[in-house]
């Protein structure tokens, strides 16, 4: 299996004016990022507005992004669904498309039970030939895993990871304990240098889009032992993401994408559009 660790942005989909998914902007996203260094994309994602996609448009994301990285990188295809069914049909397709790993939110809306949960993920591993990194990510999806939980998760031997979209650095932690070879990454951009130091093995994140080679840069020094220059980095990139936070993530993402050259597009409804005024602040703060 392809080595999993580093740095993966969670790409976003840029779209067109027709309110379609832009192919031509998506892949150039992709080289952009092959060229600052990554370790692979998180394809289909919450950055990606996964949620706001058909699955037929979750599919040709997944395509157009295999075919661009070419065995160059990693992907990861997020599968995540409402219904089982939904998530299987995605994992084979994105077997189908040569990807490395899949990963899923946990079932949410509905007030599942564990074992509910923990089968939406064991019934995609029994149809689809993939590992699986869980994602974890009790903010959004109102799923929140205890250690135990995640214990019996990941000792399922295609579970090879998690993502952990949480502040408690103190799980994490106790994640890369339960199995040495267990691929943890940190989901918060703004924390990816304390989630290093609690072990994490890389970093997923949204900001990575436009910004990818800054925390290649953290992760760099990091395994170098320069904490200093790393904390130094890593308070950089967090007045970015201050600034980031005002205006919404994805659509903030987007407009630093349009600065570089990508024609992002705006978010799907209900995400509003930034006015003129936001984006003029959002690129001054960020590029001036």
């Amino acid at each position: 299996m392809r080595d999993l660790h580093g740095v993966f942005p969670a790409l976003i989909t840029p779209f067109g004016a027709d309110g379609q998914v832009n192919e031509a902007a998506l892949r150039q996203l992709v080289q952009l990022n092959l060229h600052k260094g990554v370790s692979g994309f998180y394809v289909g994602g919450s950055s990606a507005e996964a949620f706001l996609l058909t699955q037929e448009e979750r599919r040709r994301i997944l395509e157009i992004v295999t075919d661009e990285t070419a065995g160059q990188a990693a992907v990861v295809a997020h599968i995540g669904c409402l219904s089982t069914d939904g998530a299987i049909a995605l994992a084979r397709h994105a077997e189908a498309c040569g990807a490395d790993a899949l990963s899923s939110v946990a079932p949410f809306y509905y007030p599942y039970s564990f074992e509910e949960v923990k089968h939406y993920y064991f019934d995609i591993l029994d149809s689809a030939g993939l590992p699986m990194v869980v994602y974890n990510f009790p903010g959004f999806s109102g799923v929140s895993l205890k250690l135990e939980q995640m214990a019996e998760l990941t000792a399922h031997p295609r579970v090879i990871g998690v993502k952990h979209t949480s502040s408690d650095y103190f799980m994490l932690e106790r994640l890369r304990d339960l199995r040495p070879d267990l691929l943890v990454y940190n989901g918060f951009d703004e924390m990816f240098l304390a989630g290093l130091g609690m072990g994490a093995s890389g970093g997923i994140g949204s900001t990575y889009n436009f910004m990818a080679e800054r925390f290649v840069k953290i992760r760099k020094l990091f395994l170098e032992n320069d904490m200093q220059g790393a904390l130094a980095e890593q308070k950089a990139v967090n007045r970015i993401i201050a600034a980031i936070l005002k205006v919404g993530v994805i659509p903030g993402v987007k407009a630093a994408a349009e600065h570089l050259g990508i024609a992002a597009g705006p978010c799907r409804r209900p995400f509003r559009p930034l006015s003129e005024e936001q984006k003029a602040w959002l690129i001054d703060t960020i590029f001036g």
